[in-house]
């Protein structure tokens, strides 16, 4: 989940760690039928200058082949993250209050490792290959920054200011290339998503954004 407090500056030019400083700390470490781990990770990241503080970001990484490493007969779990604070939504019935179509770029995983994030399995056929995929695959935040985007749109009038908190859980991978269909549905000042992806008809990505008010006109 993140929560923002400040939005960030976005510059043509330079280097965002000229200004910001971010702090990565431990927050958790489960054991997952032993076979595997998941470590929680938060991360604050501050104006340099002021020490303001801009936003906090807390991840869940599942590390496939780490486990066995509790030696009590209970698998070993630690977590100094709140209780139920999980990225976990259960999707409503009816029909989505909105529904925006986005359509990815067969470039789109290449544009995206500008933001630093050189994975190879994003851009190396491969390395993707040897990961069970059929091709490189788009990252999830990028993923992720479709649906905040359409929730922006629909919800928000274009104001990104009005989102104070999100959150999401990457349910499948994602192709460069596919059609992205994100659908919402209002529940009080959260907005609840699941995005699918269209050709596949699979579910990729689903959550929740926080607004500090909604629009008038909804």
């Amino acid at each position: 989940m993140s929560k923002i407090n400040k939005l960030l500056c976005v510059c043509a030019f330079g280097d965002v760690s000229s200004t910001h400083v971010t702090v990565y700390t431990p927050r958790g470490l489960k054991e997952k039928a032993r076979k595997a781990a998941i470590i929680e990770i938060e991360s604050l990241s501050y104006d340099k200058e002021s020490g303001e503080a801009l936003c906090m970001n807390r991840s869940t990484i599942f590390l496939r082949g780490a486990g066995g490493f509790s030696k009590s007969p209970s698998l070993y779990s630690y977590s100094k993250n709140p209780p139920r604070q999980g990225s976990f939504v259960k999707i409503p019935k009816g029909e989505p209050f909105a529904v925006h179509e986005d359509c990815t770029q067969q470039s789109q995983a290449l544009l995206y490792r500008l933001s630093g994030d050189y994975n190879p399995l994003h851009s190396d056929p491969m390395v993707a290959s040897n990961a069970g995929f059929s091709r490189p695959i788009l990252h999830g935040l990028c993923t992720l920054g479709f649906a905040v985007r359409a929730i922006i749109r629909h919800c928000c009038n274009d104001e990104p200011a009005r989102v104070k908190s999100l959150s999401g859980r990457f349910l499948l991978h994602v192709y460069p290339g596919e059609v992205l269909v994100t659908e919402m549905w209002l529940q009080g000042s959260r907005v609840l998503y699941q995005t699918r992806v269209k050709e596949r008809n699979k579910a990729v990505l689903a959550g929740y954004v926080t607004l500090d008010r909604l629009p008038s006109s909804l």
